[in-house]
């Protein structure tokens, strides 16, 4: 039976987040395991007359590369796959893994190499800034998520509004509520985090705050910028947990001087906090803020892609800026570390207070 969810998302996708228009080439990417999704998607390209490309991987290849390429495979991207992006006008890119811990044991030399290889990649989809990433569950999912399939299913569509009978009017909606937050943010010249353990001052003068609410990724809802590079000074204190490339990391604790890291420790996974900061020179500087505000999300579940818009967190990114922020850093990572406000914390613009234990001040962005 065809669960009338994944058709809802797929007109989402298509209808709102890319805008889909007849004749246009999309590139639609996703492991094997998000077929039902993958081919709602396709369907839905076709109804708006656009001409859609399944580009699907199967579980196993990332570790077979890992263990068998040779230094040829790491010097540049494949120009079959470039060929692909470039000719591209819109991309869907669908994440389903089957085992989120598949990687824990590859070198991070050897990810961060296959990083820097496709960069030109990512640099690609985001000038062309139509792209949207999102996520199927698996049994994977919820399994790192402490849930059932069934459970982890419900927590997935209700943050992507899924539950709604127009996900696209709310979505639009979303946007425009957080449009408010995006120009209050605008008119400040330094932004201000304190909470447990936290207590960092960033100078966002000339830079632009982007309202995010569902046009690149899904599930969404967050306003960020990248703050002028050599401004962050003081101390955060990250408490949620994130896994990356197989790994957990958690507890960590940055201290900053003049925009760089200078201190870095964590409670667990250290060794890779590390090796990402010594990727390259823009690692150690930041590359975006991120305020979440989607309260339809409960709690983390180790998944960036849902715990940087929880609601009452705010996330900062070590490593490549985003160009439509007016940020200049460049760096193979972009790595989002997340901290939780909802226990004690605040954000000030100006001196002025914006959000208090998670909840804004004046706004109403539920």
């Amino acid at each position: 039976m065809r669960d009338e969810r994944l058709r809802k998302l797929a007109r989402l996708l298509v209808e709102y987040s890319i805008g889909a228009r007849e004749g246009e080439q999309v590139l639609l990417s996703g492991g094997a395991a998000a077929g039902p999704l993958i081919r709602e998607v396709y369907t839905s390209l076709l109804e708006a007359g656009a001409i859609p490309f399944v580009h699907a991987s199967l579980p196993g290849l990332q570790e077979r590369f890992f263990e068998h390429a040779r230094e040829l495979h790491y010097r540049k991207t494949p120009p079959m796959v470039r060929a692909l992006y470039e000719r591209a006008d819109a991309f869907v890119n669908i994440l389903a893994p089957t085992n989120t811990r598949a990687l824990a044991g590859v070198d991070p030399e050897k990810q961060q190499a296959l990083s820097r290889r496709d960069k030109e990649l990512s640099d690609m989809v985001l000038k062309r800034d139509r792209w949207v990433l999102t996520l199927f569950p698996t049994d994977a999912l919820a399994q790192e998520s402490e849930m059932g399939l069934e459970e982890y299913e419900d927590f997935v569509f209700a943050a992507m509004a899924l539950e709604e009978e127009d996900p696209v009017a709310f979505w639009r909606e979303k946007s425009r509520r957080q449009e408010r937050l995006k120009e209050r943010l605008e008119r400040a010249r330094e932004i201000r985090i304190t909470g447990p353990e936290t207590d960092l001052t960033l100078s966002v003068e000339g830079r632009t705050f982007v309202n995010s609410a569902g046009t690149h990724n899904m599930p969404c809802g967050e306003v960020f910028t990248g703050p002028v590079e050599d401004s962050a000074n003081g101390r955060i204190y990250f408490g949620v947990p994130v896994a990356v490339a197989g790994r957990e990391v958690s507890g960590v604790r940055l201290r900053f001087e003049n925009g760089r890291v200078v201190e870095a420790s964590a409670e667990k996974g250290e060794e890779y906090l590390r090796s990402m900061l010594d990727a390259d020179e823009g690692a150690r500087y930041l590359g975006e803020l991120g305020i979440g505000t989607n309260y339809h999300i409960p709690r983390p579940t180790r998944n960036i892609l849902f715990d940087e818009k929880l609601g009452g967190t705010v996330h900062l990114a070590l490593g490549r800026s985003y160009e439509a922020t007016g940020g200049r850093n460049s760096s193979s990572i972009h790595w989002d570390l997340i901290c939780d406000l909802r226990g004690g914390g605040e954000i000030r613009a100006d001196g002025e207070l914006v959000q208090k234990d998670g909840r804004f001040v004046g706004l109403e962005l539920g």
